[in-house]
């Protein structure tokens, strides 16, 4: 073979392994258009597809056959796809229906309202009944109503009574109802719901009693849970039989939640617990056994409790040789525990004035002038509207 056969049979075996590359190259492209093809055929056909109705199951009849409430409105009678479980659609399951609305053709999870969502308290309280100071006979009466029916539950079947269901507290403003649910949802290890019930007054109509529903359906799926309905008395006010549109939307948002506690079992793992300052305006379907069990007091402290109330709150306050905290609680007569705590508020900042590393009396003999003429004018302040 002379040179330039030999130099032309190398030109082809390059040439040959060049094509060979190309067509490597070509035939991956190839893959990745088919790839990002069928990618937005898919996207276009979901584009192009007809919305599903949203439904919730309201009873199965016979033949494969149900009865739904459609999102837009009417009840319908419809069969079920293939494809999808049977076994498990109940009553109450949301499900997606076709275009038609003639046919179930998916099952879709429970969801609730961004605002019923926020209620449940997360990061658990890191108050305890030992941040509490006095009412020990209020605590021992939560503790046996709501914390031993979730633990021993069996205790109450076997002596064969229904523990309590559902607790009142009420008292005046700073005795510590709400701190007292706080170190519930802090010695317990269950779910905590808090809800203020002025959050459930909507100004649409039907749209509080959906927001109790869904938390008290909330508090089923998370138990065992405690919910805590805090200033009860803004939807629970006696019902008048003259009112607005408005005043009526509040009253059927009580009567909801009438009918929610009315339905729950006295020894299920959801435990209620409801505060007002005012239980004389409560209505008395409120107040009924049956509806809240216990109505529990939380009166002004005493001088005891006084005394134990602070030291809890100067635990860690350097205090003076002078300080006799027990002289101190004997002149707070008529103080709630959120008075006495202000007051060691004002005796550490009137310290900080000083330029002062511990707090004396002299300090606690201002923040008592200062906390008692804040209290006294908003007394005559409220007896001026009053009158």
């Amino acid at each position: 073979m002379s040179y330039n056969d030999k130099l032309h049979t190398s030109d082809d075996k390059l040439e040959v392994k060049i094509l060979r590359e190309r067509v490597k190259l070509l035939t991956q492209a190839k893959v990745s258009l088919e790839r990002d093809l069928e990618y937005y055929r898919e996207e276009i056909t979901k584009l192009l597809s007809p919305p599903h109705i949203e439904a919730v199951v309201l009873d199965i009849l016979d033949n494969d056959r149900y009865l739904v409430k459609s999102s837009s409105g009417p009840n319908l009678i419809v069969t079920i796809a293939d494809k999808v479980d049977k076994s498990k659609i109940k009553p109450g399951t949301i499900v997606a229906l076709n275009s038609r609305g003639s046919a179930i053709v998916d099952i879709l999870p429970s969801y609730y309202d961004t605002t019923v969502k926020a209620m449940v308290v997360e990061e658990k309280p890191k108050v305890t009944f030992n941040d509490i100071g006095g009412l020990k006979e209020q605590i021992r009466e939560l503790y046996e109503i709501v914390i031993l029916p979730l633990k021993n539950p069996e205790l109450f079947i076997k002596m064969g009574v229904e523990p309590p269901k559902s607790i009142l507290l009420h008292g005046p403003p700073g005795t510590g109802k709400t701190l007292l649910a706080r170190a519930l949802a802090g010695e317990s290890q269950v779910t905590f719901i808090k809800i203020t019930a002025s959050e459930l007054v909507n100004k649409f109509i039907g749209e509080g009693a959906r927001i109790v529903r869904e938390v008290f359906k909330l508090a089923r799926e998370k138990a065992p849970s405690i919910l805590f309905i805090d200033e009860i008395d803004a939807i629970g006010a006696k019902r008048l039989d003259l009112g607005t549109s408005g005043d009526r939307e509040v009253q059927r948002t009580m009567l909801q939640l009438l009918a929610e506690i009315d339905g729950f079992n006295p020894l299920s793992n959801v435990k209620i617990i409801a505060a007002t300052n005012r239980i004389d305006l409560l209505d008395p379907a409120l107040l009924r056994p049956g509806r809240f069990d216990r109505i529990i007091e939380l009166p002004l402290p005493d001088k005891i409790e006084r005394v134990e109330i602070l030291r809890i709150h100067t635990r860690k306050v350097p205090l003076g040789d002078d300080v006799d905290l027990e002289e101190i609680a004997s002149r707070t007569e008529g103080f709630s525990g959120a008075d006495i705590r202000i007051l060691v508020v004002e005796a550490v900042y009137s310290a900080i004035r000083r330029n002062s590393k511990v707090v004396s009396l002299e300090d606690f003999n201002y923040a008592l002038k200062k906390v008692m003429k804040r209290k006294y004018s908003r007394l005559n302040q409220l007896n001026s509207i009053t009158l």
